[in-house]
């Protein structure tokens, strides 16, 4: 009887330990899935960054890594844009540092909107083909271009000297940060779309 148990725990110990390794295996190719599809993107690294933790899901799906960037890249502009609200709050903004603040939360504000709608076409559009698939892929394509643009905008509004300091180094950085990712996920939702 002893025995019988001594292998049955030695059984169930090996079975453990495979699972492990194919477990590990899978993930390993993910992220090796992960990193080639990142590697053509204009942002490698963040892009590497940015998605591993998400590699389970990903898997080596082309559409489901064009969702999870998409959907990386809107909560980062959610982040960034309640962010830019609350330094609209601060007293002692000079007049130019709130007139940018204002258009640049105005710009986010777009931003999400439109990247939003890039998660939801590309969430719904099931299993498009042909024409149809080309049609959803371009509104997202075209929002998600959209979307950079309103980025970029907010950036610009804080040019000059005049603007030179800490608001503008702190919203700077973070919507650089989001127009980045938001540049990868374009980059891997043309990927999705080539390979289809």
């Amino acid at each position: 009887m002893a025995s019988s148990s001594i292998i049955f725990l030695f059984f169930s110990l090996l079975c453990i330990v495979c699972e492990a390794r194919s477990s590990t295996a899978a993930r390993s190719g993910a992220s090796n899935f992960i990193k080639a599809s990142c590697s053509a993107t204009k942002y490698p690294s963040l892009c590497i960054q940015s998605l591993a933790a998400f590699a389970p899901s990903i898997q080596r799906s082309p559409r489901q890594l064009a969702q999870t960037a998409l959907s990386v890249s809107l909560e980062r502009a959610k982040s960034t844009q309640a962010f830019v609200s609350k330094m609209k709050k601060f007293g002692g903004l000079k007049r130019r540092e709130y007139e940018a603040i204002k258009d640049c939360i105005e710009e986010m504000s777009e931003s999400v909107d439109r990247l939003s709608k890039s998660v939801q076409e590309l969430k719904y559009m099931g299993q498009a083909k042909g024409q149809v698939f080309l049609w959803h892929v371009s509104n997202v394509e075209t929002w998600v271009s959209a979307a950079l643009t309103d980025e970029n905008t907010c950036v610009d509004g804080f040019a000059g000297r005049a603007l030179d300091g800490k608001i503008k180094a702190s919203i700077g950085a973070r919507v650089i940060n989001v127009a980045q990712v938001t540049s990868n996920a374009l980059s891997l939702v043309n990927q999705f779309a080539s390979k289809q």
